[in-house]
């Protein structure tokens, strides 16, 4: 019978002392990080009984930081996982015990955005957000980078000269390549239209900026239609897009740049399919989803969620680390394609 792994057997493996390995797994006396991880990571590759223990250990001897963090529509499918996966990413961090605390603006009022985040700054030691870009939310965060506490925005940027950085996809690049797949997946030329879900989101600005571009440049025989906006509304979003097939007996194609995803899937499966034009989502929620499977729907271009939140966590961890190297302006991440063949 092969006898279990003992405190010595860690200690050799880790290059330590029995006494150290001993103040380690019990909490004794401080032991500096650097050692206390070599004991860890000798006591997983042999299997010792107490690695849960001495991971624990470890933890408590962390610093603890509240991450702030605060998002829109907390109803919505994309910002329901975006919460999930920001808890995960905080809550399991590494360099520190972290505690997530979020809070989430309904109405599209900067001045309520830009009170939320003032009050749960004085409640973190960093925070993040989402939110369109204007005066009163650039004053706000100012004024929170004003205090020392790192401030970072996701997924629209806002504010550049004072939050520390900006981490999500190239907006700009994601409206191109939505207008690169409707040439090539649209039947003819035609009628293309772009959904936005606020004028001040700059990531949605982005977005059309590259998706008109696309057209102007490379594709001109496509006529892009004056954007819609939706406030990223189901409801609106469904009205919009049988209203344009309505009227636009020519309508080819549909780059849906913002929220209200459940929506245009709902106005997609009413048009008949002759007529039913290419469409692009932003998200993959479960209507997406099914609708990429059905043939419905053309592709999403996504952001990438779970890369999103460790870099985040990433990103805290070295803005605190005063030692550390400068955290960079922008974290540009790669975006996630789905189409009904990579399900």
């Amino acid at each position: 019978m092969v006898s279990r792994p003992t405190v010595a057997d860690v200690a050799r493996e880790a290059g330590v002392s029995v006494a150290t390995v001993d103040r380690v797994v019990n909490g004794r006396l401080p032991v500096r990080e650097d050692t206390a991880r070599r004991v860890l990571e000798a006591a997983q590759r042999i299997s010792f009984h107490a690695v849960g223990l001495i991971r624990s250990r470890l933890r408590e001897q962390l610093p603890e930081v509240a991450v702030g963090v605060l998002l829109q529509r907390p109803d919505e499918p994309f910002y329901a996982d975006l919460t999930r996966q920001l808890q995960r990413a905080i809550t399991g961090a590494r360099a520190f015990r972290g505690v997530s605390r979020l809070d989430y603006w309904v109405k599209d009022d900067p001045e309520d955005i830009a009170a939320r985040l003032r009050r749960l700054a004085r409640r973190c030691q960093a925070v993040a957000l989402v939110s369109p870009d204007h005066p009163a939310v650039a004053a706000a965060i100012a004024d929170v980078a004003g205090t020392g506490l790192p401030v970072f925005t996701m997924l629209s940027d806002c504010a550049p000269a004072s939050r520390t950085s900006y981490l999500g996809i190239d907006s700009r690049k994601a409206g191109r390549t939505a207008a690169w797949l409707i040439r090539k997946c649209a039947p003819r030329g035609g009628k293309v239209a772009v959904i936005v879900g606020s004028r001040r989101f700059q990531g949605h600005e982005l977005r059309e900026m590259g998706f008109r571009s696309f057209f102007r440049e490379v594709a001109p025989e496509f006529v892009v239609l004056d954007a819609v906006v939706n406030s990223e509304s189901d409801a609106a979003t469904e009205e919009a897009i049988l209203q344009l097939a309505e009227r636009h007996r020519d309508l080819v194609g549909i780059y849906l740049a913002g929220g209200g995803a459940a929506g245009g899937v709902a106005a997609l499966r009413a048009i008949e399919p002759g007529r039913r034009p290419a469409m692009i989502c932003p998200s993959l929620q479960p209507e997406v989803r099914a609708a990429l499977a059905d043939g419905v729907l053309t592709a999403a271009i996504c952001e990438p969620v779970d890369r999103l939140t460790e870099r985040l966590v990433e990103a805290v961890t070295q803005a605190l680390d005063e030692q550390g190297p400068r955290v960079p302006n922008q974290i540009v991440l790669p975006m996630d394609l789905y189409t009904p063949e990579n399900l």
